[in-house]
């Protein structure tokens, strides 16, 4: 028996498109102490990833927040906190995959132009660029869905 009656496959060709992306907030504090000393600061970093849907249908605005934090001797060298976000289209996504394309995939897109904007910005406060080794964004979503599956203690 034929299978003339089912109709042919439509491909379907998902996209991402960046529809603009920019500075949505930047601080650098530096209290003075420290600036020009020879003792290499200690550095935690942060990240956060948010998406919220814009006006629009299938428009989302991706924010990547990445923090620096220097203490010399547990005195603060400086602080800087930038977030750098996305304007997004997703055409032709699945509805279950829009999550991870938007916490996975458009940080990812976001990173490279972040990880400069920091480094320039500790640069250029009279400190060593902070440069950020590349982040595994599936396995920081993996570990968001664990944690928010998991019962409250």
């Amino acid at each position: 028996m034929a299978n003339d009656a089912l109709p042919p496959q439509t491909k379907i060709n998902p996209m991402i498109r960046v529809l603009g992306q920019y500075v949505k907030e930047l601080t650098f504090t530096a209290p003075g102490i420290g600036v020009g000393q020879q003792t290499a600061p200690t550095i935690e970093l942060g990240i956060d990833v948010s998406a919220q849907p814009v006006d629009q249908e299938a428009v989302f605005e991706v924010a990547l927040k990445l923090t620096a934090r220097a203490l010399r001797e547990s005195e603060l060298a400086f602080n800087t906190e930038l977030t750098y976000a996305g304007t997004f289209e997703l055409q032709d996504i699945e509805q279950k995959d829009i999550e991870g394309i938007l916490l996975v995939e458009c940080p990812r897109l976001l990173f490279p132009f972040a990880r400069r904007i920091l480094a320039e910005t500790t640069r250029e406060g009279g400190f060593p660029p902070v440069l950020i080794d590349p982040i595994d964004f599936v396995g920081l979503y993996r570990s968001q869905k664990v944690q928010n599956a998991a019962p409250p203690a």
